[in-house]
């Protein structure tokens, strides 16, 4: 390779990693801007309706550690009557595993009455889930339940799709690797992929 076509592949890469850094940050400050002053521990949670809770791996055993962790904490602000009703979205195909009849199961399992849980099996990613808490089940202003690391996406999403939307942490006993994996997802994929789907709709 020449010394000029050196130069210019240094120059590609540079404008590359410049360019994928910028989109990065102005992810992140979208989604600080929209969650700013909107997240909170649980005892700290305000009222609402109902609460959102997101699916995610569950299997023939129950729930995963982290949907296990947003039920635990969905069932608390159930049980503290800070919300009315638990709206359990996620991916409804037995190929999935029917996150939200697992998760009904689980929280009935603990006490919650039939007719105080919503599904939603057409939850296939947090965008979706957001858009139809609106459009399908009218509701437009929810507590979200998740992990820290996607408690500002999902707040920002929902906000995005007309939903007053605040977040409530949840706990989870999932393994370090997991959620030093999922930070690193949020930051460089789920965070730009949220503001691309913000921008185009």
């Amino acid at each position: 390779m020449s010394a000029i076509n050196r130069v210019r592949l240094v120059a590609l890469v540079g404008a590359v990693v410049v360019s994928v850094q910028g989109v990065v940050a102005l992810a992140a400050t979208w989604i600080y801007v929209s969650e700013f002053d909107r997240e909170f521990p649980v005892q700290d949670a305000p009222s609402a309706s109902v609460v959102l809770v997101l699916g995610s791996r569950v299997d023939e055993n129950g729930p995963g550690s982290y949907v296990r962790g947003r039920l635990d904490t969905a069932l608390e602000l159930y049980q503290t009557r800070r919300v009315e009703r638990i709206l359990n979205s996620g991916n409804g195909q037995p190929v999935a595993g029917n996150e939200p009849a697992v998760m009904r199961a689980y929280l009935e399992e603990r006490g919650v009455p039939a007719t105080a849980i919503i599904d939603d099996p057409e939850g296939y990613d947090t965008a979706a889930s957001c858009l139809r808490t609106r459009e399908v089940f009218g509701f437009d202003d929810v507590l979200i339940v998740t992990q820290d690391f996607h408690l500002g996406r999902a707040i920002a999403l929902c906000r995005d799709a007309g939903v007053d939307a605040r977040g409530v942490y949840a706990d989870c006993a999932c393994a370090t690797w997991t959620v030093v994996r999922n930070h690193i997802r949020e930051t460089y994929l789920a965070g730009p992929r949220a503001l691309l789907t913000a921008v185009t709709n």
